[in-house]
């Protein structure tokens, strides 16, 4: 591990010098300084909204890792070409007769590549369904995913952590992200520990192991270790669990997507009062058939808030691959998102000629955009009648998303408005920051340096976002 991280870090510590007509603030000199690190190895792009002037720029011109800041492309494409009202839709069908609230035959779902169709979401749909008047199913489930086109994909290629939330893969009928938030709560008076799933899988079981140990709570997963079959259907937890914890939780992927489809839909269906007793199987919807039900899904606004506060790369890689399908017709690809997405840059005079773009989500060591593009990028969509939105959809410094517990002690609180992004090695901060004197900024700090991302780079970020905010 210790080879493959030198070797990343030398990869993204080969570029180009400063530009000769640059200069660095003093605070951030000093905070790199500080901490020893080489001044080129950060990228800093900083703009005057109102009157077009570059206020600070340092290898702007230098292709970085962006990490997950490059989520503000994926999104600002979708709300500029989807606009932002646009739905996902869900299409459900009685493939039979329904009679006296049975649906005598199967029940066909088919997903157009939501989001957000997370475990409140599907339940809304459930409910739909029950209104349309089928109480109990005597067929089976199947589940339709076509809509999108996905590669093979390995959930531990990236890090090795396959059953990491990050790692999952994106589908056109993705529920609940594919994860499970497991809480552990401890029994003292019996020496073991409490799991419960949420959701509740009915295909999926847990094999607990954990015991009580007299301790407080800290450490890393409070002392559980994980370990999934190779269908990732039942899943054991060992370890000793400190008695310190009052509740603990871990989220985790589980099964494959329509496997957790179908045991979602399954759980949700039977704690509703309904009857299904069936297995799944996978078909293509029937064109000549009318859906019984259209479930729309949040408008995009919505979602692209979620993507950006909390970045979650999963939602950006459906974000991709919808406009894939969008624009050049279904399947959705990574790939066709990509042309889509170099398409519309070039439409919109946004000529990115260092742009590494990969899978929209920022989870890529190949990724590369350089800090002026993310501020031209920044000027474009302050321009754009959508601006509102689009902004909002940031964290607001100290008080929301991966902001939430940064510069919540000082006058940065609620000043910008910002897109954070870290990987091993990475760090980067985009977005808009408003001065004390009202004054509007486009700011892009990205950084590539040897465990910059163990908050050396928070910390050089925030020396500029304070400078600036004094301008």
């Amino acid at each position: 591990m210790r080879m493959l991280a030198a070797t990343i870090a030398a990869l993204l510590m080969s570029t180009p010098g400063i530009a000769a007509d640059a200069e660095l603030p003093q605070p951030v000199e000093k905070r790199l300084d500080h901490r020893q690190i080489p001044h080129e190895t950060t990228s800093i792009y900083v703009e005057d909204l109102e009157t077009g002037d570059v206020v600070v720029r340092w290898n702007e011109t230098v292709p970085r890792n962006p990490g997950s800041t490059i989520k503000m492309l994926t999104t600002l494409a979708a709300i500029d070409m989807l606009g932002p009202t646009y739905t996902w839709q869900t299409d459900v069908y009685a493939l039979g007769p329904v009679a006296d609230g049975t649906l005598q035959g199967d029940l066909l779902i088919r997903g157009h590549g939501d989001p957000f169709m997370v475990t409140e979401r599907v339940w809304q749909m459930l409910r739909r369904i029950r209104q349309a008047g089928i109480n109990e199913i005597s067929g089976d489930l199947i589940l339709d995913d076509s809509y999108f086109e996905v590669d093979d994909h390995d959930p531990s290629a990236f890090d090795r952590q396959p059953l990491r939330a990050y790692n999952v893969a994106p589908n056109a009928l993705l529920m609940n992200y594919k994860v499970v938030r497991y809480w552990f709560e401890p029994l003292p008076e019996t020496g073991k520990v409490n799991i419960w799933m949420d959701p509740s899988l009915a295909n999926l079981s847990v094999d607990n192991r954990l015991t009580l140990s007299q301790r407080s709570c800290r450490g890393y997963q409070r002392g559980i270790t994980i370990a999934a079959n190779d269908a990732v259907d039942r899943m054991t937890f060992s370890g000793r669990f400190p008695n310190g914890c009052k509740r603990y939780a871990m989220d985790r992927a589980a099964l494959d997507h329509k496997g957790f489809a179908y045991g979602l839909f399954t759980s949700l269906w039977r704690e509703s009062g309904g009857i299904f007793d069936g297995s799944w199987r996978s078909a293509v919807a029937p064109e000549d058939q009318e859906p019984l039900l259209e479930f729309r899904s949040l408008p995009l606004t919505d979602v692209i808030a979620r993507v950006n506060k909390h970045s979650n790369n999963v939602m950006a890689r459906q974000l991709l691959l919808t406009l894939s399908a969008e624009v050049l017709g279904p399947p959705g690809t990574e790939a066709g998102g990509r042309r889509v997405v170099g398409n519309w840059l070039h439409e919109k005079g946004l000529e990115f000629s260092e742009l590494a773009f990969d899978n929209g989500a920022g989870l890529s060591r190949a990724a590369r955009i350089t800090a002026a593009d993310f501020g031209a990028m920044l000027r474009f969509a302050w321009q754009q009648p959508y601006m509102p939105e689009y902004v909002s959809s940031l964290s607001l410094a100290g008080l929301d998303g991966t902001l939430r517990y940064r510069m919540d002690d000082g006058p940065l609180e609620g000043s910008a408005h910002l897109k954070t992004g870290s990987l091993d090695h990475v760090a980067g901060i985009a977005g808009y920051l408003q001065s004390r004197a009202g004054r509007r900024f486009a700011v892009v700090v990205l950084q590539n340096h040897t465990d910059i991302h163990r908050g050396f780079g928070d910390e050089t970020q925030e020396a500029l976002l304070r400078w600036l905010y004094e301008q």
